[in-house]
């Protein structure tokens, strides 16, 4: 059985450029239902939170929709918004117990695939009720997205410049969503035949998407990351490669700038410079690192 990381490896180029696209918050306006109603509600029940529901509900909205975290793998996030709810005054007032993620850690420190069939087959071989726990909360989320997330179009702009894309260039998905989820919300809406290949957190990292799929066969300035997170930037910076944000609450602008300008920068080389450095720091004054109740 061929290794998902595999099938990025044996795609070969059939365009000279070549562009990554994230999913989530990105292509689909999916962010807000998932985190608000699937994820943040399980991580309140799951980890017995409920005397403290309004501060983990911030919390969790902070890691994952409003800070340069957006984004984050959940395992990862999860590990955050513990660490940021254990620190607040009016948590501590309440005496509320924080979860030990310590095993979690652990196993996200050793780990390049976070996500469930990774943890499956390591609880296969530890006994670790923590880990237990954040496999039965995880796949609580998978059914409620499932249940949940329906009907969510593209943002406009986006099947446009998809079009406009495989003129020209190859290009796969590359999210830290569950495969299944990203299969299912691309072909509800008919786009997924506008990529080769669809990369979710089994593939591993963002990052390792882009290495897998596009290091070393194509220039690196004809590759492109198409994203809504820093994590997505720095997937991009760290193979060399160009970026360009779609900026959060500003989507539908972004995608016009990618289709009537950005695209054919790229596709002319004269994406590269002050192009892109202008548009990631406008990207850059979107999201903050400090919570605001600090």
């Amino acid at each position: 059985m061929m290794d998902q990381q595999d099938k990025l490896r044996q795609l070969k180029p059939e365009k000279e450029l070549f562009i990554g696209i994230d999913s989530d918050g990105c292509v689909f306006d999916t962010m807000e239902i998932k985190q608000k109603e699937c994820f943040c509600p399980n991580f309140i029940k799951f980890y017995e939170l409920q005397k403290v529901s309004k501060f983990a509900r911030q919390t969790w909205e902070f890691v994952n929709l409003y800070s340069k975290t957006r984004g984050l793998n959940r395992f990862l996030a999860l590990i955050e918004a513990v660490k940021l709810l254990g620190e607040r005054k009016e948590v501590q007032l309440r005496n509320a117990i924080m979860p030990d993620l310590m095993p979690l850690k652990e196993w996200t420190a050793k780990e390049n695939k976070l996500g469930n069939p990774a943890l499956e087959k390591y609880l296969e071989k530890v006994s670790e009720p923590m880990l237990d726990l954040t496999l039965k909360w995880s796949k609580k989320v998978n059914e409620d997205i499932a249940d949940m997330v329906r009907g969510v179009p593209p943002f406009s702009f986006v099947r446009e410049s998809l079009e406009k894309i495989k003129l020209k260039a190859d290009s796969i998905v590359v999210s830290q969503t569950p495969v299944e989820a990203l299969i299912r919300e691309w072909e509800e809406n008919d786009i997924d035949r506008y990529v080769r290949s669809i990369a979710g957190q089994e593939y591993g990292t963002k990052a390792e998407h882009i290495a897998l799929a596009a290091i070393g066969k194509y220039p690196p300035q004809k590759i492109l990351m198409v994203g809504d997170a820093p994590g997505d930037l720095r997937a991009a910076k760290k193979n060399g490669v160009l970026f360009f944000p779609v900026n959060p609450g500003h989507e539908e602008d972004s995608w016009e700038r990618l289709f009537k300008e950005g695209l054919d920068r790229f596709f002319n080389g004269t994406f590269e410079g002050d192009y892109e450095k202008t548009l990631i720091r406008e990207f850059d004054s979107y999201l903050p690192e400090t919570p605001p109740w600090y």
